[in-house]
This record gives structure tokens, C-alpha cells and sequence, in this order.
């Protein structure tokens, strides 16, 4: 691998043909009205770019890139088959979603935490109940509205749908408010925060005295009440941005005391 070459599946993505509007345009027509085969083959091959641009949205999940390179191209294949010269839309964005679904659909279905068929199905029912209920009354429907629909338990809907979601890292930012991020983790209480030991050391003691009444509040209620950064941001009227800040920078005052 090169800066300027990149080979994925043995093809060298530097020499990637690219195609015109117009261009696409012919050969979407030799195919569709004349059946002309080698048209097909040159529109995937001068698509090929826009799957390398979708799987990079991919990449951090650690799977190999030319497994993902080669589901998008199916991906890829099934857009142009079915691509409809008489919309108004241009082919790019009619295929990426078709692209990206069917990454999805291969992320799913090989998943190290195993998801067994009959619960893959219950979810993509439910899926597509939801989406067909949301058009017709304009709203997200219930889980039970959901059940009924389907005359699935809505216990199992639940768990259906749980099953088929994608670990989220505890790290993984949720939130920007022009400063630092807020991270899932943050989000979250803990319970273990009551008897943390090390909060009762001396130095710590001292080192919280230096804070402000609204700083020692905000850790008191994190780490001894185990509540969330929202739940803290409701009790004391500001927004969870601010709690955040205020958390971090209160946690580096003390840091800095306690190491002098």
C-alpha cells in the first residue's frame, strides 16, 4: 500500500474509471432497453468509488476491508438492477442507502454475539411494522401497537430488537456543545461511586474544600448519589453541557491540589 495506491480485492483503486452524468445515463439505457451486459459491467466498475467512499463509515469495526468491499459491490450490483432512469434522482443517491444496507445487513448477521434467525426475523418485521405505522398515523408507534400488529408478544419484540443492535462503546460521543464532548460513560450512573474509598483520603477532603458550593454539589451527587450528568442537570436547573464542564473541571482542581 501506497499513498496514491490502494488495492482492495486485487483492484487498484488509483486507476477507478469515473462516469459522467451522461455517461451513466447511456449506459443505463443500452441496459435497461437494449439488455446490453458489458453496459452493466461498466457501470459497476465506474461505481466502484462510491462504495470506497461508503465503507469508510465502516471502519472502525475492525472487520477486514476487502470482505467490506466486496458486500458493498453487492450492494452496488442490486442498485444499478433496480435503479428506475424515470425518477428524478440521481443514481449516487439512490444507491448509497442500498450500499450501506446491505453492509448493515452482513455486520448483523456476523455478529460475534450471536443473534438466532428466528429473533433476526421478529426484529426485521418489526422494523418494517414500524415504519409502515409511522406513515399511516404520522408517529412512532407503541411497542404495543407494534405486537399487535405482528400478534408477536411484545416481551419478544423487545428483546427482538435489543438483539439486533450494535454494541455501543462507552466512549463514544453523543453530544457537542462547542467544548468538551459528552461520552455515553457519562451518561451513566454508577453504583460502586458510593463507596469509593479514595474520596475519603485526606488530601481529597482538603482538596474539595477548595471547590465551589455548585462544584462540590455536582460531585457529591455523581459519585456519592450515583446519579447521572441529566438527572444532576434537572436538580439544579442548568444543562447537562454544563454539568459536564463543570464535573471535569472541578475533577482537575482537585488533581492538581492533591498532587501539590
Amino acid at each position: 500500500m501506497t499513498r496514491n495506491k490502494v488495492e482492495i480485492c486485487g483492484v487498484d483503486t488509483s486507476k477507478l474509471p469515473v462516469l459522467t452524468n451522461a455517461e451513466m445515463r447511456e449506459l443505463f439505457l443500452a441496459l435497461q432497453t437494449r439488455g446490453e451486459w458489458e453496459a452493466r459491467e461498466k457501470l459497476v466498475n465506474g461505481n466502484l468509488r462510491l462504495v470506497l467512499s461508503v465503507i469508510q463509515r465502516f471502519n472502525n469495526r475492525g472487520e477486514y476491508v476487502d470482505d467490506l468491499f466486496q458486500v458493498g459491490c453487492i450492494g452496488l450490483m442490486k442498485a444499478i438492477d433496480n435503479f428506475d432512469l424515470g425518477q428524478n434522482v440521481r443514481f449516487s443517491t439512490y444507491a448509497v442507502p442500498m450500499i450501506i444496507g446491505e453492509i448493515r445487513r452482513y455486520l448483523r448477521d456476523n455478529n460475534p454475539i450471536r443473534v438466532s434467525r428466528s429473533l433476526r426475523d421478529i426484529a426485521y418485521k418489526a422494523l418494517q411494522i414500524r415504519d409502515q405505522l409511522t406513515n399511516l398515523h404520522s408517529r412512532e408507534p407503541t411497542i404495543m401497537e407494534i405486537s399487535e400488529a405482528l400478534n408477536v408478544p411484545k416481551e419478544d419484540i423487545v428483546f427482538a430488537l435489543d438483539a439486533i443492535q450494535d454494541p455501543v462503546s462507552l466512549f463514544e460521543p453523543i453530544y457537542h456543545d462547542g467544548g468538551d464532548p459528552i461520552y455515553v460513560m457519562d451518561q451513566i450512573s454508577d453504583e460502586r461511586n458510593k463507596d469509593i474509598q479514595w474520596i475519603e483520603e485526606i488530601a481529597l477532603r482538603e482538596a474539595m474544600r477548595k471547590l465551589g458550593d455548585r462544584e462540590k454539589m455536582i460531585l457529591s451527587m455523581r459519585f456519592f448519589e450515583g446519579k447521572t450528568q441529566m438527572e444532576v442537570a434537572d436538580e439544579i436547573g442548568i444543562s447537562q453541557a454544563q454539568v459536564s464542564r463543570l464535573e471535569k473541571s472541578a475533577i482537575q482542581q482537585m488533581q492538581k491540589h492533591v498532587k501539590t
